[in-house]
């Protein structure tokens, strides 16, 4: 998809206020994706101010005046609704899903529930707790098993299981509780790691170009989603037309069965038999240099700074009073 370039007058986004950095386990990833959003509206000629949740008070983004926010922060607090929520109460528009797309998409489970209610292709799962009996959750997903925190991000707290003992979930349950109290094991499903990228809102959402993730021994873990440059990228990815527009299709579904708008990103395995499944949806995208988003929109013909335009003048309420 080639996407339409629209001028966008810096001075048309008035006061632009950045969120960036607050009080998530992804506090790091946020401010280096904040930076990169800030270089780019600051070179663009925007007036753009820095907000760090975890260091400012909620009185200095009231008193600031803002026309619209950009939100570069990442889990929670930041991407679960609760800063949407208090940018509709300052009626401060602001970047990508509102509030209840928000929430949804930040828990796994729920986001999981919504899909396949909607036939959205997703793997078995469930929720668990220290306590739970594992013999039971093996029984009805196997021995091939993801275990990860319901509401975290950037891989957080998960694990990946291969013919796991009773013992080797325990200890990835335990882990994960520590992040999450709500834990959530799936079927593992072994394949190529793809993303999408949608952007807009309703009919006018578009998706973009789909990348392959090819990590070192499938490990696309925390570190190497953002430290190292021992993983690539195919962009677009390598498929079949019909297989692009079917994935493609599903993934439009997925994004607007949560409700979302502004942009996401669709996380998802592609099986060796051709079936794909989708795993979560990232409505909080990153902006570094390694995130995807920037690289299927730059596949699209779109740059970086022309994203990040594009976003700040797409920012919205969900009420307007």
């Amino acid at each position: 998809m080639q996407e339409t370039k629209k001028e966008i007058k810096p001075e048309s986004l008035g006061k632009v206020v950045l969120l960036a950095g607050g009080m998530s386990s992804e506090r790091e990833v946020s401010l280096m994706s904040g930076k990169g959003v800030y270089d780019a509206l600051v070179s663009a000629g925007v007036d753009v101010t820095r907000f760090d949740p975890k260091e400012q008070s909620i009185s200095e983004l009231e008193k600031g005046g803002f026309d619209r926010a950009f939100i570069a922060l990442h889990g929670r607090y930041g991407e679960d609704g609760t800063i949407q929520g208090v940018l509709e109460y300052l009626k401060i528009p602001y970047t990508g899903p509102g509030v209840k797309a928000s929430a949804v998409a930040m828990d796994k489970s729920l986001t999981k529930q919504i899909w396949r209610e909607k036939q959205i292709p997703s793997p078995r799962g469930m929720l668990v707790s220290a306590d739970s009996d594992l013999n039971f959750v093996m029984r009805e997903l196997g021995r091939d098993l993801v275990v990860k925190p319901a509401r975290e991000g950037s891989s957080i707290g998960l694990t990946k299981l291969k013919d796991a003992t009773v013992e080797e979930l325990h200890e990835a349950i335990v882990r994960a509780c520590a992040l999450d109290n709500h834990v959530l094991v799936e079927e593992r499903i072994f394949g190529r790691e793809l993303t999408v990228a949608i952007l807009g809102a309703g009919q006018d959402s578009k998706v973009l170009p789909i990348i392959e993730i090819i990590a070192p021994n499938g490990d696309y873990d925390y570190q190497n989603k953002y430290f190292t440059n021992d993983v690539r990228y195919e962009c677009p990815a390598k498929l079949s037309e019909d297989l692009r527009e079917e994935i493609s299709r599903t993934c439009l579904s997925a994004y607007r069965a949560l409700g979302a708008r502004g942009w996401s990103r669709i996380d998802l395995i592609l099986a060796e038999d051709g079936t794909f499944s989708l795993l979560e949806m990232n409505t909080s995208p990153g902006m570094t240099a390694h995130s995807l988003v920037p690289l299927a929109a730059k596949n699209a013909g779109m740059s970086y700074q022309e994203l990040v335009l594009k976003m700040a003048s797409e920012a919205s309420l969900d009420f307007h009073r």
